[in-house]
């Protein structure tokens, strides 16, 4: 009999301290509205009946209730689900992460690899692609990036030559504001920033497009059709941006000059040729041809960032949400690194 609703362990103390209690039963007549908290109660009273060998009637029950309670009951409880979850150790914590390094670097290799295969296919004629997702896949890396690519340029330089020229004012210096924003442009924000802005827009799509067809099993279609997905997909992916990204480095680096173009006239009092002439002669040609290469490895960096983390995405919507956030993150690394061995092996300039 459960008149006022106790707590499931001041009741079960109750029906201890009556060895001749043998059979359970319920009285709810006065019952009114009941929730999910009552169910869990009734339950609870119902699996303490039973595992002390108590016969259980659920006929005074309402009929809702005593049919949730035969379904929770239809299956035991498995005890490793009720088990306390135990933390991992530091030595677990870390062996395990070494194996994910392990794992996440034999991929790597394998892709790249494949990528290289996919190249050597092209450069004989024989990888398949879609001529037409080429020339799509240029037009979004390219025109489609020029909005964003003119807008953090342009304030890039703009930044730059106010900030530059508040310091070499203070010397005499103004002139000299066209070899910061060129040195600077050329050498490594043009490329860097440009590859970033590529990263965050354009590798992310590329995970996000490819690991939805992973989701939708369409790779495996393609498999199955005798094509191969590293060619049909990743291959045009990687050219496009190839193809772009040297333009972009190019593009970035005019608009940000021009920026600081105008701070230097706007500003500094330089005249439009002061600044022109100071700038060509303070560039060489030898920082944008380094920087033509470097914009190209990154270009590659960012395909293949994408189209990895795409091709080897699980088969959910958080999955392919992990792949986009990875697919960002690897490429921003990959090109802090990249541009890291440049800056030691091939220096844009050298200090005498």
């Amino acid at each position: 009999m459960i008149g006022q609703r106790p707590a499931l362990a001041d009741l079960t103390k109750r029906i201890d301290a009556i060895p001749s209690v043998h059979r359970l039963t319920f009285d709810t007549e006065s019952l009114g509205r009941w929730d999910s908290a009552f169910l869990t109660f009734v339950l609870g009273l119902v699996r303490y009946a039973r595992n002390g060998q108590k016969e259980v009637d659920l006929a005074g029950l309402p009929a809702g209730v005593s049919g949730l309670i035969d379904l929770a009951t239809a299956v035991a409880p498995h005890e490793e689900a009720a088990a306390r979850v135990v933390r991992p150790s530091f030595v677990r914590i870390f062996g395990q992460a070494c194996l994910d390094l392990a794992r996440g670097t034999g991929r790597l290799m394998a892709f790249v690899g494949e990528a290289a295969l996919s190249l050597g296919r092209l450069a004989t004629g024989r990888a398949r692609f879609r001529r037409s997702d080429l020339w799509l896949f240029i037009q979004q890396a390219g025109v489609d990036a020029l909005p964003i690519v003119s807008l953090l340029s342009l304030l890039q330089g703009l930044t730059m030559a106010f900030l530059g020229a508040a310091q070499l004012k203070m010397f005499g210096a103004q002139v000299y504001v066209a070899n910061l924003i060129g040195l600077s442009m050329a050498a490594e924000v043009g490329a860097v920033m440009t590859a970033i802005i590529m990263a965050g827009r354009t590798g992310a799509a590329y995970a996000a497009q490819i690991g939805t067809m992973q989701v939708n099993q369409e790779i495996d279609a393609l498999k199955t059709m005798g094509l191969e997905p590293m060619d049909f997909l990743v291959l045009p992916r990687m050219l496009a941006l190839i193809l772009m990204m040297p333009l972009l480095y190019l593009y970035a680096n005019l608009l940000g000059m021009l920026g600081g173009g105008l701070i230097a006239v706007t500003v500094l009092g330089m005249t439009g040729d002061q600044f022109a002439n100071q700038l060509f002669h303070a560039v060489p040609l030898s920082v944008f041809v380094t920087g033509l290469i470097k914009s190209g490895v990154f270009g590659v960096l960012v395909a293949l960032s994408g189209c990895m983390q795409g091709v080897n995405c699980g088969r959910s919507a958080a999955a392919v949400g992990d792949a986009t956030t990875s697919a960002v993150v690897t490429a921003i690394v990959a090109i802090i690194i990249a541009d890291g061995v440049f800056g030691v092996v091939a220096p844009p300039f050298s200090i005498q």
